[in-house]
Order: C-alpha cells, then structure tokens, then sequence
C-alpha cells in the first residue's frame, strides 16, 4: 500500500509538468500526426530477391525451363517448391513467400500441341509496391521466354501463347499508402516512448528536482514505473487517434482484431518508454540523452523494414534485424491490418518483444542510482 500511495504522488508530479509545459504537447501530438499524414506520400522503391514459391504441377522440360530462367534473373530467390497451391499459399500467409507461380499439368504438352498454355501467379499485396514490381518482373521473364520458345520452334506460335492470370493477396489495388500506414503508427510510436521519455529523467537532473527524489525513500523501481505510466497512456491515446486518421484519410481499418494491436503496442511502449528512460539515467544533460536516443532510433527504423523490405537486405543485416524490437512491431501491425492475423499468428513477435521489454526496463532500473 506504501508503494502504492507513493506512485500515485509520483504520477500525479509527472502529468502536472507535462500540463504546464507549453511546447510538449505539441510534440507529443502535432508533430507525429502531421508526419502520419505526410509520409505515407513520399517513398517508392525497388525491389530483389523478391521469394518466389513455385508449385510445378507439370514437371515437364518446359516446366523446368521456365523456372530455371526466373531464378537465374536475379530479381527472384526460391523459398519453396510446394506441391499444391493451398500449400503455397500458406508460405505466402506465413511471410516466407512474396509470390507464386503455379505451373499447371501438361503445361509443356498444351503449349506444344496447342501453342498457347495457362499460368498463374499470385502475390503478397501487403507490400503493393513489392507484389505489383515483382508480378512485372515475373511477367516480363515469362514473355521473354515465350520468344525464346518462338526462335527455337519457328512453326507460328501466336504471340503471346502463354495466358498469365495475375491475383494481388491482402491488397488487391497494390495501394502502396495502405503498406505504408501501419508502419508510420508504429514509427510514431516510437518517437514519443523513446524520445520524449530519454529526455525526462535528465530533465530532473538538469532542474536539480532530482535531488528531492533521490533523498525521499522511494524505490527505484516505483520511480522508473512512474515515470514509464504516463507514456504508455499518452502512446495508447497516440495509437487512437492515428488508427482514427487511417480510417478517415486513408480508408483504412483492420482487417483482424484491435485488439491485438492494443495489447502489442501496450508491450512495446513498455520495452521503447524502458530504452528511453535507461538512457535517460545515463545522460547528463538532455543533448546527450538526444543524441544517444537519436542513435538507436535511426538504426532501429532503418532496420526494421518499415521502408524497405528486410528480404533486400544483405544477410548480415538481415540477422541484426532480429535483434530490433521496430522490426516486430511493424511486422504486426502490418499483418493485423491487411492480413487480418491473429494473435497465435504473432506469438513470435509477442514473445520477441516482451523479452526486449523485460531486457530494457531491467537495465532502465538498474541504470538509475540514487546519488
């Protein structure tokens, strides 16, 4: 009860300043709505080693060919060579596949008796610029290898003998604002749990205030928890009002569960609020504690594919995204919104970042000393 009556002063401290001071609550909900609103409009770019699942229901020589010469074009990487579509789908809804390309039977005896055959490729829309470049290279290598067949045959094959039958999974219209989004709440996110709560502790030091706190019994950890709760609510109440703006600008709104969102973004505002406020411990005045927070958020943003896609990645930076807490809360939210996941389709991420949260906040404690 002592701890409890001690963290309700604590928190009452910490909302007062945040209502007296003038220029944070601009910070808090200007700034990152205005950006929400502005970057969904301003990246575009190109995509490799886009991961192709091929099922070849004919294995014919043609067959082969054809898929030896999309491999060899180096825009494409093979994940897997699945034996049914409903098989290559579930790569596709598991992330390990971008893109499908189902061989029918008697590919190769159709396009020789008949000199036309059927294919059909179908792709992870969630990116839309990923699936709409990577159907274009796709049916731009299946074009190419139609001459080839031409200029080996010269017997009159038409044209394009070949009917490719494109389907855009998650995100049928490749609406690149729609990848975007999710991505840039999360992004936003971020800067208010890191930054704002790097600059809090400091800002004590700075005032002297923390001299008061560090001579009054209170623990450490009640300390760090009351200065971590007003974040984590402002985050929430952040949260809302983007997920409202997606809705009414961008028309967008989850295809599963809010709240999985919720309780995922309730878990990374503690793991982010818990970096911030350990930084916070270690600055000596807010221009370190900038600087430092500063360091780990371009590197986290960079490498949590929220521009673009960690499968271009060299593999080295793709192993150090594994150890990058933005890079699972994008993946989830993301996959909420277009894929409609659930949360056993998230486990992973959840257990990722529940273990950043425990790392972080730990050291946050341990970081604090009373001085």
């Amino acid at each position: 009860m002592k701890k409890l009556s001690i963290l309700k002063y604590l928190l009452e401290k910490e909302f007062k300043q945040i209502k007296r001071d003038k220029f944070l609550p601009r910070i808090i909900f200007i700034i990152p709505l205005v950006q929400l609103l502005l970057l969904p409009f301003a990246a575009n770019f190109e995509m490799k080693n886009i991961n192709v699942n091929i099922v070849d229901n004919d294995r014919s020589e043609y067959s082969r060919r054809l898929v030896e010469k999309v491999l060899s074009s180096g825009y494409f990487r093979l994940a897997a060579s699945s034996a049914s579509y409903n098989d290559a789908l579930r790569t596709v809804e598991s992330d390990e596949a971008d893109l499908i390309l189902e061989i029918p039977l008697y590919f190769g005896r159709n396009l020789l008796r008949d000199g036309h055959a059927g294919l059909s490729m179908v792709a992870n829309a969630i990116n839309g610029t990923k699936g709409g470049l990577g159907t274009s290279y796709l049916a731009s290598i299946i074009q190419d290898f139609i001459r080839e067949i031409e200029m080996e045959r010269g017997d009159g094959f038409s044209s394009a003998p070949i009917e490719i039958i494109a389907v855009n999974r998650f995100n049928p219209y490749l609406n690149y604002k729609a990848y975007m989004v999710p991505g840039i709440m999360v992004f936003l996110l971020t800067i208010i749990s890191c930054f704002l709560s790097a600059m809090n502790i400091v800002s004590e030091k700075e005032k002297g205030t923390i001299e008061q706190i560090n001579v009054s019994p209170v623990p450490r950890s009640v300390f760090i928890l009351s200065k971590l709760l007003p974040f984590w609510i402002i985050g929430f109440i952040l949260l809302t009002l983007s997920m409202i703006i997606a809705y009414i600008i961008y028309g967008l709104f989850p295809v599963g569960n809010l709240g999985v969102i919720y309780l995922f973004a309730g878990i990374y505002l503690i793991a982010f609020t818990g970096l911030g406020l350990g930084i916070s411990s270690l600055a000596s005045t807010v221009q370190q504690a900038m600087f430092s927070a500063f360091f780990f958020f371009i590197i986290f943003a960079l490498m949590s594919g929220l521009f673009t896609p960690i499968s271009s990645m060299p593999e080295w930076a793709q192993t150090m995204t594994l150890f990058n807490p933005l890079r699972y809360a994008v993946e989830v939210v993301r996959s909420v919104y277009l894929k409609g996941s659930g949360l056993v389709d998230l486990l992973p991420q959840f257990g990722a970042v529940v273990g950043f949260a425990i790392l972080f906040n730990v050291a946050a404690i341990l970081a604090y000393k009373k001085n």
